[in-house]
């Protein structure tokens, strides 16, 4: 089994309110989650109103799709999202379960 992970930096111009920004990244994670059925959460930047730090998970039998999904996640963000990437990062690994 393989697991990817994949971290996105926002910035989120023009936000005054850890209100906004609230909405604007649940709205993020929401329809990523239900567009792509990976694990979506804020891991970073929780005080900083322009700034947010998403994390992104997805496990399967080949990296390569891992790539794929992640990489769509990526495109999905960048053309519907109330903000601006201004970072990302993927990593990949191979993980054995015990049993």
């Amino acid at each position: 089994m393989h697991v990817g992970v994949m971290e996105v930096t926002l910035r989120l111009e023009g936000n005054s309110s850890l209100k906004g920004k609230r909405k604007v990244v649940k709205s993020i994670l929401g329809r990523v989650k239900a567009r792509f059925n990976v694990a979506a959460s804020e891991v970073g930047g929780q005080d900083v109103y322009e700034v947010a730090v998403l994390g992104f998970a997805v496990c399967g039998p080949d990296h390569r799709i891992l790539n794929t999904v992640l990489d769509n996640v990526l495109d999905f963000i960048e053309d519907n999202a109330d903000a601006e990437v201004v970072d990302s990062e993927m990593e990949f690994d191979l993980f054995f379960p015990a049993g």
